[in-house]
């Protein structure tokens, strides 16, 4: 085997840095990544950032397991300084870094739909940036009541325990939860290469699905679970597709919404329940902001009302607003709707999967049966003992008398166990447990009272060892815990469900003033909207020297356009998006307005109306492609749409057809055709190459098309064809007209 190749040593000579080293050992990069920055990744993938199968991150569970070692679940509350003093032997991070995380899981914080933290004293707010918590030393906390169903029979080595950071004492790998926690709690962290983001889910909802799911693993989850909860309320936009998105892919993105109510007596909006994503002060930021840029007019004013009762913003209403009509507005322009981005990503076995909700519940209930598995084995070997121990018991309860015999005639303590083994015929540990009871125990009642419950343990014992066998029993039990969750931790939604097409959007176009415009644009891309008034007034239209109109027609204000380039692109604006100009201006650079890639530049500007109708592309090839308009129609407020048409081909012409008509084809070598649209068939994909029409000579090229009542051909016969592709006539100077037919657009 060849010999490793040593890293070379270079040297290094800096007169200005003093103490630097001569030699640097040179290093490959991907040795450096793999040797150095590979155990930091894994080490913050599964030992800080992503949560595991019971719902926490190392730094919950060390926290919360040593509140439980202190007797803070039954006891009364302890300073919180002196919780995070005790967590330090379990989490080296710094007391900042923990008290932040008792924060996070405190009731007053109200991050979470079941905290585990029962705070007393200022916590701060979740749905506040500004409003932060207090000192260590100021608050006090203890672990709230429903803790004992993450600890349940923790004792009883149901989890694996491994050392701490300094080998001094032990701490849990995982807690054994009763209920699926890692559903249940919100859960957000940023890794090295990846991140995760669950979403909370109601506690009650999520227990019956996991009951249902025990009973059916054909249980439809979306019938008992429909859709994530969250402590700030508000409400849940609901759409069923991307719900099932959701659950099945483990990844998606949930529409959330305040809550407002109108008061008529004071003419004002209170909002009270704000998205789980947001907060109070980044509302009213955007508010500001948009009443300077003068997109808000209703508003008088906008203040943060909040106080012990809980959040209120209120919003100053001028008179005569309609409140429903703001509040679309402001929906759609500020985090009062936003939106929480799923990536159910969780560490299962050690190892980062992304899993739906399904897979999630499986994964748990696998993992929640191992553990209910190992709490009846623990209990089955302490009663095998204890049915041994009283055995030998049963032994001596012949003869008493003899047992005290044969310890009162030993000489040697040491003997007393192995003369009791032989007197009997009972074994060590038998004969040690005899050895051990007091003198004012042996008696014949103590004795038999220990030994009637020998036929109780057995019947235990026996019980014990069927449902260690039986899949079934060990899941009726992880049911009744459910049960018994869901009985004593009532929970009630916060977040109502609301459905999409119950929910009014705002029109931002009945917002803009309509009236009517005439659009100009010239070849080298430059764009004027003028008025009807503006028109009448002017003169002859000024364009840059070498440049000229290449389309004009009349719009509205309100309308939407469509700009199609040479790079295969088509960019959507709205014709008030641009200042009315006059005809001795420029206009507006649309590759800078629209903000084009660099060299890109304007093909068409077209009129889509209401996306009726279909778009004529002629190309250089002499093919056509007939595309519906509606392809180009977007759902969202997406601006520009790549891979509009085909690009095996440049396009020499485009036109709009409202309707069935003739249309002029011309060719580089002075041939025309004129054909009827009819004979081109509507395509459904963007990028189709079209279909021949005309059928061109070696190195000669389609160089325009446009409508034949646009052009002033004359004998209409001569060029007129059936059926495409076809070669057409060569076009009479009469045919002409004054200067030869060029590229027009509608």
């Amino acid at each position: 085997m060849a010999k490793k190749k040593e890293p070379e040593k270079k040297k290094f000579d800096n007169p200005n840095v003093v103490g630097l080293r001569s030699e640097v050992l040179e290093q490959p990069i991907t040795e450096t990544l793999e040797q150095n920055f590979m155990p930091y990744a894994m080490s913050v993938i599964v030992s800080r950032a992503i949560p595991e199968i019971d719902g926490f991150k190392p730094s919950h569970r060390k926290l919360l397991y040593t509140m439980f070692k202190m007797g803070l679940l039954s006891g009364a509350r302890t300073k919180s300084a002196n919780i995070v003093g005790q967590t330090m032997r379990l989490n080296p991070h710094g007391d900042a870094a923990i008290y932040e995380t008792m924060v996070r899981l405190a009731t007053g914080n109200e991050a979470l739909l079941t905290p585990f933290v029962d705070s007393k004293g200022n916590f701060g707010k979740v749905y506040s940036r500004d409003m932060s918590y207090a000192a260590s030393r100021y608050t006090e906390a203890k672990l709230s009541p429903i803790c004992a169903e993450l600890f349940r029979d923790i004792d009883k080595e149901t989890v694996d325990f491994a050392d701490n950071y300094d080998g001094s004492m032990k701490e849990p790998t995982l807690l054994p939860t009763a209920f699926p926690n890692v559903l249940v709690s919100n859960n957000t962290g940023i890794a090295a290469g990846m991140a995760s983001a669950i979403c909370g889910f109601n506690l009650g909802e999520v227990c019956d699905t996991t009951i249902a799911l025990l009973r059916d693993p054909e249980h439809d989850i979306l019938s008992t679970l429909p859709a994530p909860d969250f402590p700030t309320g508000g409400e849940i936009i609901y759409d069923r597709a991307e719900m099932e998105k959701i659950y099945r892919t483990g990844r998606g993105s949930v529409k959330l919404r305040a809550r407002w109510r109108y008061l008529s007596k004071e003419n004002i909006i209170e909002i009270y329940e704000i998205p789980y994503t947001t907060t109070s002060e980044a509302i009213l930021d955007k508010v500001a902001e948009l009443i300077k840029a003068g997109k808000i007019r209703e508003i008088n004013d906008m203040r943060d009302e909040t106080d012990l009762s809980g959040l209120r913003l209120a919003i100053d209403l001028k008179r005569g607003v309609d409140p429903d009509k703001l509040m679309q507005k402001l929906m759609k322009l500020t985090p009062l709707q936003d939106a929480f981005a799923c990536n159910f990503n969780i560490l299962v076995g050690g190892n980062p999967r992304v899993l739906g909700v399904r897979e999630i519940l499986e994964e748990w209930i696998a993992w929640r049966t191992d553990c209910v598995r190992r709490r009846v084995y623990f209990d089955l070997a302490r009663k095998k003992e204890k049915l041994h121990l009283l055995q030998g018991l049963q032994r001596i309860l012949l003869d008493i008398d003899k047992a005290i015999a044969i310890i009162r005639n030993t000489e040697l303590e040491a003997d007393v166990v192995p003369n009791l083994m032989m007197g009997f015929g009972i074994d060590q540990i038998q004969a040690e447990y005899v050895a051990e009871i007091k003198l004012r125990n042996i008696n014949r009642e103590y004795i038999l009272k220990r030994t009637a419950e020998t036929e109780e343990l057995e019947q235990a014992i026996e019980e014990l060892e069927a449902t260690l066998n039986n899949r079934r029993k060990l899941r009726s039990i992880i049911i009744d815990e459910l049960r018994q969750v869901n009985k004593k931790y009532p929970s009630p939604r916060r977040s109502i469900i609301v459905y999409a097409d119950e929910i009014e959007e705002f029109d931002e176009s009945e917002t803009v003033e309509d009236y009517p415009v005439t659009l100009f644009l010239s070849r080298e891309g430059y764009f004027k909207k003028i008025t009807a008034q503006s028109l009448r007034m002017s003169g002859e239209q000024k364009y840059k020297e070498g440049d000229g109109l290449m389309a004009s027609f009349e719009s509205s204000n309100r309308r939407e356009l469509l700009i199609l380039t040479d790079r295969q692109q088509m960019y959507k604006c709205r014709v008030s998006d641009f200042e009315d100009g006059k005809a001795s201006a420029l206009g507006v650079y649309l590759p800078t307005k629209l903000q084009m890639d660099e060299g890109e530049s304007v093909l068409a500007m077209l009129d889509p109306l209401d996306y009726k109708g279909q778009l004529l592309l002629f190309f250089e090839n002499g093919k056509a492609a007939r595309i519906e308009l509606s392809a180009y129609e977007t759902k969202t407020n997406r601006r520009k749409l790549v891979g509009a048409y085909s690009d095996k081909s440049p396009v020499r012409a485009v036109l709009v057809l409202r309707e069935e008509a003739d249309v002029a084809v011309e060719a580089s070598d002075g041939r025309c055709l004129v054909f009827h649209t009819s004979l081109l068939q509507p395509k459904t994909s963007r990028s189709t190459q079209g279909v021949g029409v005309m059928a061109l000579k070696p190195k000669k090229l389609l160089t325009g098309a446009a409508f034949l009542a646009d052009t002033p051909i004359r004998d209409v016969k001569r060029y007129r064809v059936r059926s495409i592709p076809a070669a057409g006539a060569l076009l009479r100077p009469e045919d002409r007209g004054e200067e030869q037919m060029t590229l027009t657009e509608e």
